[in-house]
């Protein structure tokens, strides 16, 4: 009877900690990002908060699909490499790709940046803060076509 009992308790014990992996793995923040919708849906804790319109890389200047995090954030940063173009709100995710906030709002929904995802500003500030919130290490960013 010890041993079934023990048996019972082992089982029930890594069922309920894959149920603690599983839990912790849907909290944070989760953005999926479609191009080709030219759409950013946050989720925080698994559940979704906002869709938000952005604008993507246009021509040439493709913004990269894949898995990422966050590695660096700036209330405000300058392009070093367009101008010193404004990007308030930047969160950087991949080389010198951000998502941040623009100027531009009529172009948002349609390609037009150098890569980066561009959002409202408003918005831009939302996720930046979630972000600040939840931990850079906390935070996926999913980039598909």
């Amino acid at each position: 009877m010890a041993r079934f009992v023990f048996v019972f308790l082992l089982l029930v014990g890594i069922s309920l900690g894959d149920m603690a992996t599983s839990k912790s793995a849907s909290a944070g923040v989760v953005v999926k990002i479609d191009l080709s919708e030219q759409r950013m849906r946050v989720y925080v804790n698994g559940r979704i908060r906002h869709t938000w319109q952005i604008s993507s890389g246009r021509g040439r200047y493709r913004t990269p699909t894949g898995n990422y995090s966050p590695y660096r954030m700036h209330r405000m940063w300058y392009s070093q490499r367009y101008d010193n173009a404004p990007m308030p709100y930047s969160v950087f995710y991949h080389r010198g790709y951000a998502i941040h906030g623009t100027d531009q709002i009529s172009r948002l929904g349609q390609v037009a940046s150098h890569g980066c995802i561009r959002l409202h500003p408003n918005n831009a500030h939302a996720f930046y803060d979630l972000v600040r919130q939840h931990g850079a290490g906390s935070t996926r960013i999913q980039i598909e076509n």
